[in-house]
């Protein structure tokens, strides 16, 4: 069960087309996991798409038309069992033993042990997906199973979406799906569940900031990895 979602200001963008093209692919990603966002989404454009045909002219009040937005949201009813179709898992390239997601193959082409990692720990690693320069990071990380991230901090925003294992830290715990966003007020040091490794699909729009005593002899490689660090 997926329970921690994209904001709504977040998925109003996506169905407006107008969130960052890094923001919504991790939110592409979680839609392939996540039946109640998909349905959030279409609701977003069906109404969407019926405020604008009603907008004559550029003279309306835009505080209106959101409070008109939203108050339509609540309203519009959800439909149940989206998915129909029994065979959508089948469809989804398997290599490893993994489904990579429809998303993310233009840069997983083969499978996450084909990337090229760059191990930080023992048991911690990541791969860059796409760097935009001056700008975020899309990158994945893994982490083996019953072990940890170093502790650390943000310098911008980071989203998390959990593509496999399960993680926890001092706020929750976090499965396959589950679509996490800090920002620069929090400090947490993930711990991965024993029973399998984690991946996870990061988007970074700063470097973290490693705080432990040994492990702040990372952040300059992760600095030197990042292209906002490079501006």
């Amino acid at each position: 069960m997926i329970n921690y979602h994209p904001s709504i200001e977040i998925l109003t963008d996506y169905a407006a087309g107008s969130l960052h093209l890094v923001h919504s692919l991790s939110v592409s990603t979680h839609l392939e996991h996540c039946h109640e966002c998909k349905q959030q989404i279409r609701k977003l454009e069906m109404i969407g798409s019926h405020l604008f045909d009603q907008v004559k002219t550029e003279s309306r009040q835009l505080g209106n038309l959101k409070d008109s937005f939203f108050k339509n949201l609540d309203e519009q009813p959800v439909q149940k069992n989206v998915d129909t179709n029994p065979n959508q898992e089948k469809r989804n390239n398997q290599w490893g033993g993994y489904n990579i997601p429809s998303s993310l193959r233009q840069f997983i082409t083969k499978g996450y042990d084909d990337l090229t990692w760059l191990r930080l720990s023992p048991s911690f690693k990541i791969a860059m997906l796409y760097s935009e320069e001056g700008g975020a990071q899309i990158s994945l990380t893994r982490v083996k199973a019953g072990a940890h991230m170093p502790t650390h901090t943000h310098t911008g925003d980071e989203i998390t979406l959990v593509l496999e294992g399960a993680f926890s830290d001092e706020s929750g715990v976090y499965r396959q799906g589950d679509f996490i966003n800090r920002d620069v007020s929090h400090k947490h040091k993930p711990v991965v569940t024993k029973d399998a490794e984690c991946i996870c699909l990061t988007v970074l729009d700063a470097p973290i900031e490693f705080t432990g005593w040994f492990t702040r002899i990372l952040n300059p490689i992760i600095r030197r990895y990042h292209p906002h660090s490079h501006v």
